[in-house]
């Protein structure tokens, strides 16, 4: 910007000859905090268009020709409509039993698919008392009208990049993946851990674990679980439908033949029920129908089943076999056979496939590869919204199981003190425990008493152990007590520092001072390390300060290792989405004091990360780049800074270091914050030469 100088947050004397030092002082711009809009209704338009299977209750159908006509089930399964079976017919029936559905919008008549009178009696049940689990495809209620094709939960930019279930920047991988390139791609069994319970899959094959299985499944789909514990050649699992009613049967192994309960039957268990089928688009909708008067029909016990959404078979789901109750109706499903183009008042899916805008952002997976769920700015239906701007059900709240990225769904602020819920055996409780048994990193942990004290607006002294990756740079032969550069300790020998200050020329004069606080004072507790190899980004601009980063490796004593016993590593984050504007970080560091004063001693403040400085830094801030400061300015990094951290906290307080101290205009000035390097851009860069074990907090 005109009038102002653009500073680099360290020292010129190592590139340019001169002797300057930088420092902790102040400053900051207002960040654009998202508002909240205001929500609308649901979105079902009246439609003046008569859809196929639908006609005013008024018309009387003409008869259906005489000939046999071949149609599908909820299966897409081929049947025969008898020719005696004639819409007009049925239209007598229904009428006498009031099958007409009226509401503010419209008035439809149903032409149904076969004339069974009980098939008519479920229809004329199912309008009357809809349940509140059914996705109600067929018989959509009507509310409040939104604008067409308009939404006020999800963030379309996000939406643009159509994650999935398979994106690690918005979700956890499953135990038998890792994440490569953004997505979760599938490990060889034997990189999956040997502990767990033996099971069979539906090709007669025994797994040592559940593991193994998912893990040789993505090679081999038609090899999915079949029963936990040794394979029986006689036992299957079985879905199908009743050949009167269209309705759900399930038959697990060693159990018998039920149909499955409505109570509790969500778009989840439906999207499973249709992959089990090999329909890998999931369910188009389901019905829960009631009071059914078929004799064999009036079954005392259904099956419960409870699926995460995410299963490829129902036998991996939680069953239950219960008494039927008055408020269990059997499920029915439609399951999705074809794509098709979607109406302006529907979301696409990343799969294509097309749901309502009002079943997005709701904690229920609808679309099947998760996609309506991971971009909202605020959830529906009481459902619990993680900071990375994905939407949970509440039952995965305090399950001791962490689903958002920084952890606040299984924060102990949250779940202190909420009764312990009682959890049934499935394969995802195998998998919840395959998980404990994954290679665990510790990083990020400091000193919580000396954390939790009051922070003062403004650079505080930090104390032993409050930023224990807190490193130094020096070099020989310059002035003794002068930090010309910070970096931060990742993990084993590794240390991560800014590209600007650092030469490959001049590797043999860098010395690492690990546990620094007071530059002039002598602590038994401070060691320094030579460097073994320094990895400049290979795409480091040193016109735009883009690609602003480097991976310093510290030679080891004695056998080699690096034994930093005073010291932990930051975390390194894996999601750009695990942090956002207006969160409140920590940066550290040796730099010079307002007046370009010079400082011995480490400081820190603290700072608010903002939206975007594109508009402050026209021209010069780029997409990998993040910024932060305060709105008053009073904070920010300054020269000797430079390849420090800026830590962000996750909901247990484990730290993250999201920033490497790059560059700005003046120190301390309101309007023009620090410009930091973003940490989580690089995962994959930096996980490449370091290896993935020693950055890999999650196993991703």
């Amino acid at each position: 910007m005109a009038g102002h100088t653009k500073v680099q947050r360290f020292p010129l004397f190592p590139l340019f000859g001169r002797n300057e030092t930088t420092a902790l002082t102040s400053m900051v711009l207002t960040p654009r905090v998202v508002t909240p809009e205001v929500v609308l209704g649901n979105r079902f338009q009246q439609q003046s268009v008569l859809k196929s299977g639908w006609a005013p209750c008024s018309a009387t159908p003409e008869p259906f020709r005489e000939t046999p006509k071949v149609e599908s089930n909820a299966f897409g399964w081929p049947f025969t409509r008898d020719p005696g079976e004639t819409p007009s017919a049925i239209w007598e029936l229904c009428q006498a039993r009031s099958v007409c559905h009226e509401n503010p919008a419209r008035t439809r008549w149903i032409l149904l698919t076969r004339g069974e009178q009980e098939e008519c009696i479920e229809v004329i049940q199912s309008l009357k008392n809809p349940t509140p689990y059914s996705t109600e495809e067929p018989f959509p209620q009507v509310g409040p009208a939104e604008p067409v094709g308009q939404d006020t939960y999800l963030i379309e930019e996000c939406v643009s990049n159509k994650y999935t279930h398979k994106s690690c920047a918005k979700v956890f991988c499953h135990p038998w993946e890792r994440c490569v390139d953004g997505k979760c791609l599938c490990k060889l069994p034997y990189q999956c851990p040997k502990n767990g319970t033996l099971v069979c899959s539906t090709n007669g094959r025994q797994f040592s674990t559940y593991c193994h299985l998912k893990s040789y499944e993505c090679q081999r789909p038609e090899a999915k679980f079949l029963n936990k514990g040794s394979c029986v050649p006689t036992e299957t699992f079985k879905i199908s439908e009743h050949k009167n009613s269209s309705l759900l049967q399930v038959k697990p192994v060693s159990m018998e033949n039920l149909f499955v309960c409505g109570n509790k039957w969500t778009m989840n268990e439906a999207n499973v029920a249709c992959r089990h089928l090999g329909f890998e688009l999931g369910a188009e909708y389901y019905n829960t129908l009631f009071n059914i008067t078929e004799y064999t029909l009036n079954a005392s016990h259904c099956f419960r089943i409870t699926c995460k959404g995410l299963e490829t078979s129902l036998a991996e789901c939680f069953i239950k076999r219960k008494l039927r109750s008055s408020s269990d109706g059997f499920v029915r499903l439609q399951c999705q056979k074809a794509l098709r183009e979607c109406s302006a008042d529907e979301f696409t899916c990343a799969n294509a496939k097309c749901i309502s805008l009002s079943k997005t952002c709701d904690g229920i997976n609808d679309c099947g590869d998760l996609s309506d769920e991971l971009c909202c700015k605020e959830c529906r239906n009481s459902s619990f919204h993680c900071r990375s701007n994905i939407c949970i059900p509440s039952k995965n709240v305090c399950n001791k199981e962490v689903d958002c990225l920084t952890g606040e769904d299984e924060a102990q602020a949250l779940c202190s003190g909420k009764p312990k819920r009682v959890e049934y055996y499935s394969m995802d409780t195998e998998r919840k425990l395959t998980k404990t048994f994954l290679p665990q990193i510790h990083c990020g942990v400091v000193n919580h008493t000396l954390t939790r004290r009051k922070r003062i607006v403004g650079g505080e002294i930090a104390s032993k152990g409050e930023f224990p990756w807190q490193v130094a740079i020096k070099e020989t032969g310059t002035e003794g007590a002068t930090v010309y550069c910070g970096g931060v300790y990742i993990g084993g020998c590794w240390v991560l520092t800014a590209a600007h200050c650092v030469r490959a020329t001049r590797v043999h004069l860098y010395r690492v001072w690990i546990g620094l606080l007071d530059t002039i004072r002598y602590d038994k507790e401070t060691d320094t390390y030579r460097l073994k190899q320094l990895i400049i980004h290979e795409n480091y601009n040193a016109a735009t300060y883009e690609n602003d980063i480097a991976l310093m490796e510290l030679k080891g004593h004695g056998t080699g290792e690096c034994s930093l016993k005073y010291s932990t590593p930051a975390c390194i984050p894996w999601s750009e989405y695990m942090f956002n504007t207006g969160d409140k970080c920590k940066v550290s560091g040796w730099g010079l004091e307002k007046g370009y004063t010079k400082q011995y001693v480490l400081k820190w403040g603290n700072v608010n990360l903002f939206h975007n400085c594109s508009e402050m830094y026209p021209g010069r801030f780029f997409q990998k780049m993040a910024c932060a400061g305060t709105y008053d300015g009073s904070i920010d990094s300054c020269k000797g800074d430079s390849g420090g951290p800026l830590v962000c906290f996750d909901a247990e307080n484990v730290a993250y270091v999201w920033g490497v101290v790059s560059w700005g205009e003046n120190c301390g000035e309101a309007g023009h914050p620090g410009v930091y390097t973003k940490v989580a851009s690089y995962y994959d860069w930096i996980s490449h030469h370091v290896t993935r074990s020693l950055i890999s907090r999650y196993n991703i």
